[in-house]
């Protein structure tokens, strides 16, 4: 099973990243999807989610209306388009396959600075 993220970066406030994470080794389309954080001396947080067949997602208060996530289970990637940044969503971000009990990524980082 692998799962692997792309898309971070270092980004000004108010800018847009679009995080990719391609998976293979299990039948995606299967899984529910998610997106997770973690911030330098805080708990990883759910961030996002997504069910099999994209038809229910939901969010973080802290990010709804700035983030959305999507997929595209024929490419077996997920994504998640991140718009108006803001400091405090610095972190790595990891994508998630069925769960915490399930499958990870390895993370990217996500800077949101001037």
């Amino acid at each position: 099973v692998q799962l692997v993220e792309s898309g971070g970066g270092l980004v000004q406030p108010g800018g847009s990243l679009r995080l990719s994470c391609a998976a293979s080794g299990f039948t995606f389309r299967s899984y529910n999807m998610n997106w997770y954080r973690q911030a330098p001396g805080k708990e990883r947080e759910l961030v996002a989610g997504i069910t099999s067949a994209g038809g229910i997602t939901t969010y973080a208060d802290s990010v709804k209306g700035r983030f959305t996530i999507s997929r595209d289970n024929p490419k077996n990637t997920v994504y998640l388009q991140m718009n108006s940044l803001k400091p405090e969503d610095t972190a790595v971000y990891y994508c998630n396959a069925g769960g915490p009990s399930r499958y990870w990524g390895h993370g990217t980082q996500v800077t949101v600075s001037s």
